[in-house]
Formats: structure tokens, sequence, C-alpha cells
């Protein structure tokens, strides 16, 4: 397997903070693949006799980190150590924190030389500090390090006391930008009750949210909810974020009267009802479901491409959280059929005209997350002085700004979504084959990825590995398009075979190809040098795998623009 860029760059940097510290944190948001760069560092740590002990906050988390890190790390035994299972054998054990923690699980454990923890916004708990020191107790020099999406708590708790560095972060912006997130298209509207809401009080460490449901919570402003988010993303999946368990049963009473399939999700929903309903938002006709502080972490359903706020976030990891549930890509070996190029962010409440961008700096101390990084500004017409986006009126001239219109829209990020980043630091050339500038191929010696621009302005990746069937990755924008098919050709090849392509990438056509391209019906001419040994491989790719390829284009009911 070979990393994305950036996750080289995240590997790369935690090893020379290791090597300075024997602690880091690496931040990387949902998405950045983070059990893939663990799983990179380990490999890269590891030497005989050395022990690793994986730490996940969740049981479904053990297996599902243990086989991915196989994939990266083939040739390191592994163990698991859980409530059925006590295996110490390992030289990398995956282990719950809540389970190892335990004194007749601790007692038990061999030395330690580095500790991975997963998820690790975590560490703050008593069981994650407990399992710590009892593993410096036996190696002073043991390492630590931790992988988060959202290093900033709610509660103020700092990492501080494991964590002395961040030794990288990976800004969401990035995977973005690159095609492996979409990008969030952020409406900002005010019903009537925006200054309202910026007089809630603060209690304990947010808003308070029963104040917040005594302005939203209305009849008419939940019928209004409704009428916009028809308007502007009536046909798609939706999550929607409330403030109290009654305000999320009148938002959702308003999208049931309206004829649209919505349930609701709180901490009170039974387990198995919120699974079935969650499910069904994935894959069934559940349009939307309104939630109240359940699916801000831990949930991603891929058909969901608008997220509502009906409420404020005291902090911006908060707001992101939510923003991040509907920005996941769309496999279409899950969803077939299903295009998504974007996530409609319909924002109610003043998060985003608080918060500003989507990207948080990092505070290992636990200082106030809502002074984290700077909230949009505007400029006073009379004395050009930059005041808050959403101020009423300058501090310094006293000059009072127009009320927002009801439709105002706020843009999160401007997104400058090129390929050209992406394909020049990718370690496989792509290639215009056809010289049409509507097809894109690369090709390894397991695998090859083709992406196709359609006459109806949409782009499929398609990807074969040796052995293997023809089928789709993705279906979107060209850039994440691109972006799936050369993180295909990463899994299925090595840093070796990438080199080794490179070496013959400007090599003449072989004689061998000439014969094989014949039998195809393409000509090459001895004195055609356009001609090279790559190229030819794409081609032979290509032809012998067109069949299969026109099928799934034409099946889809898109028309091939190569």
């Amino acid at each position: 397997m070979i990393l994305r860029p950036y996750q080289q760059a995240a590997v790369a940097d935690a090893c020379k903070a290791l090597d300075k510290h024997k602690n880091t944190i690496v931040v990387a948001p949902t998405g950045a693949g983070k059990t893939i760069m663990l799983s990179a560092l380990i490999g890269k740590r590891h030497k005989k006799d050395k022990r690793v002990l994986v730490l996940q906050h969740r049981d479904e988390l053990v297996a599902q980190n243990r086989a991915k890190f196989l994939k990266v790390n083939p040739y390191i035994t592994t163990s698991i150590v859980d409530g059925t299972m006590k295996d110490w054998s390992g030289d990398a054990i995956f282990s719950m924190v809540q389970t190892l923690s335990r004194e007749n699980n601790l007692s038990k454990r061999p030395k330690f030389d580095m500790v991975v923890i997963d998820e690790s916004h975590h560490v703050a708990a008593d069981t994650y500090l407990k399992v710590i020191e009892a593993v410096r107790k036996d190696n002073e020099n043991a390492e630590v390090v931790g992988f988060t999406a959202t290093p900033n708590r709610g509660d103020k708790k700092g990492l501080k006391d494991v964590f002395t560095n961040c030794s990288h972060q990976i800004k969401l912006t990035t995977l973005i930008r690159e095609g492996f997130l979409v990008p969030p298209k952020a409406y900002v509207i005010d019903l009537g009750v925006r200054a309202e809401l910026e007089g809630v009080r603060k209690v304990a460490s947010d808003f308070d949210m029963d104040q917040v449901e005594a302005i939203m919570n209305k009849r008419v402003i939940n019928d209004a909810i409704v009428e916009k988010w028809d308007e502007l993303a009536g046909d798609r999946k939706t999550v929607v974020f409330c403030s109290t368990i009654a305000h999320a049963e009148g938002v959702c009473k308003s999208f049931v009267d309206a004829g649209i399939n919505a349930k609701t999700v709180t901490g009170d929903t039974p387990r198995e009802e919120r699974k079935q309903i969650l499910h069904d938002l994935e894959f069934g006709d559940v349009q939307v479901v309104v939630n109240v502080a359940v699916l801000t972490e831990g949930f991603d359903a891929q058909p969901v491409s608008c997220v509502i706020l009906t409420r404020p976030c005291s902090y911006k990891a908060t707001m992101v959280q939510m923003i991040g549930r509907g920005l996941r890509t769309v496999d279409p070996e899950i969803h077939p059929g299903l295009i998504k190029k974007d996530c409609i962010v319909i924002d109610f409440g003043t998060s985003i005209l608080t918060h500003g961008e989507l990207d948080d700096d990092v505070d290992l101390d636990g200082n106030d997350g809502r002074e984290m990084g700077l909230a949009p500004q505007k400029e006073c017409p009379e004395c050009e002085f930059l005041v808050p986006q959403n101020a009423k009126e300058c501090q310094n001239c006293g000059h009072l700004f127009k009320s927002s219109a009801p439709d105002e829209k706020e843009e999160l990020h401007s997104f400058e979504l090129t390929e050209i980043d992406l394909i020049s630091r990718s370690p496989f050339r792509w290639i215009d084959p056809f010289g049409t500038g509507a097809c894109k191929m690369a090709t390894g010696f397991n695998g090859f990825g083709i992406v196709i621009e359609t006459e109806q302005d949409t782009c499929i990746a398609i990807v074969k590995e040796k052995g293997g069937r023809t089928r789709v990755v993705s279906i979107g924008t060209k850039v994440q398009a691109t972006a799936a098919a050369d993180d295909f050709l990463r899994e299925v090849e090595n840093g070796k075979a990438a080199s080794k392509t490179k070496r013959w990438l400007d090599e003449s056509v072989s004689e061998k190809q000439r014969e094989l391209l014949a039998l195809q019906g393409v000509t090459v001419g001895r004195l055609d040098y356009s001609w090279t040994r790559y190229k030819a491989a794409c081609w032979l790719n290509y032809l012998w795998n067109r069949q299969a390829i026109d099928s799934i284009i034409n099946k889809m009911g898109y028309t091939n623009a190569a």
C-alpha cells in the first residue's frame, strides 16, 4: 500500500516528534485514514522483540482496526485482548481501553514499547491515564502517540498531561480540496430570531439549550425550516441537529406533516430502534433524521448530503462534527446510482457566523474552543473598521448595519477544486490516452484505473485489480473520481512497483506490445515515437476491458464523452 501524500507527511512528522519527545498527537479529520496512518507509523517504528499496544474506545473498532493494520503490515503479528479473548502473543496487541484498564487484565500485561491511541481526545479519561501510567512504569522510554479528529474537548480538559506536542494536523479543507470529502455549500438563514439567539446565555460548557428551545421550537419556525429545506435540498437525505428532545419532536412533526418520512433519534431512543432508523436513513426510505446530541460522533451515512443546524454551537469542534456527518463521499458499490458532489449545510442558528472556517487550531491546554480561529468579519462602510460578521453596530463609529435578508448565504470556505495537485503528486502517471481530454488513465502492475467524463457532466472512476473484476469506485466530480481511482492504485500497488513503473514510463513501446495492440485493431508505426511502453500498457488495459467498461457506463445511463 502507498500512503496518500498528506498521510506520508503526517507519519514522517510523528516519527520526528517521537524521537524528540517520546510522545505526540496527530490531528486528522474523518475520512483522512487515521487507522492507515497509525498502522504505517507502527510499521515504521517496529523493531524485533518490540511490543505495541493499540487502544480503542469501542469494541467494534478493535477488530476493524486490526484488519486494516494487517493490510498495511502483513508481517507484524497481532492479537486481541477483549471481553472474550485474552491473547497477549502478538507484537501488536489491540484492545478496548475499558477492558485493558481492569486490574485483572492490566496485571497480566507484557512490557510495551509503544502505546497508540485511536480517537485520542478521550485520553483525559481515568481509564486511559491508568493504562499509560502502567505502561510507563514498566518502561519509562515507552512512546505514546494519539490520533484524533477533535483534539479540543468540549469540557475544556486539556491533553497536555499525555501529549506535549502536536506533530501534524491535516486540515479538513485539504481532504475536500483533494476530493476525499465533498465540499460544503452553506446557507446561513435568519428566521427573525438571530438577535434572540445571540443573547442566549452560556451554562456549563454549552449554550442553555432550554433557552434555545424556547426561541426556536415554534410551529411557524419549524414549518419555515421545512420550507427552506424543501427549497434548497428537498431531494437529499438529511440530518437535523436540535437543542432538546421537545425541539427535535417539534421539528420532526413539521417534516412529517409536510409528507416527509422523518424520524427522531435522541439519547432516550432504544438502541435497536435507533439502529433501525439509521439503517433506513442510509439504505431505506427514511429521508430525514432529527436528533439531539446523538449523531455528532461515530455516525456516518454516505447518502447524507444535507445537514441542518437549528441550534447554536458554543464550540467550533461541535459545529465541525455536525457538518462532517454530511461530507463523506459515496462508494458506488454500496450505493449504486447515487451521485454526491457536495453537501448543503443550512444554519438557522449562529454557528457559521460565530466560528467561520471549518478547521480548528489544536489546543492541548484546554482553552475555550470558541476562541479558536477567527470568526468571519465585515468592514464598516463608514469607517472601514473590521467588526464580527454578525455585529449589528460598528463598535468604532456606531454605524448600524441593515438586517440580513432571510435567504442570506455565507460560504464556509472557498475551495478551488483542481485535479492538478493530486495528479502531480501521484506516484503513478495519469495520461490522456486518447487525446480527447475526456479521459485519464493510470496503470500499475497489479491493476489500473480510468476516469471517464460523461456527456452528463459527471465523471466515473472505474478500476480493476489483477485477477479481479472491473468495478466503479466513484461517481461525481473529476476531482472526486480521480482521488478514488488514485487511492485504489495506492492500495493495490506498493512503493517498489510505483518506482519501477517510473523507470519504464518513457521507454519505447515493446515489440510484444505492438503485436498485442495490432490484435486489438490498433497499429503503432515504427516511426511513431509518441508511443511509450507505459502508454501502450494503458491502451491494452483499456482495450482488454473495453466491453466491461462500456457496459458499466451504459447500465448507469451515461454516455461516454471519451
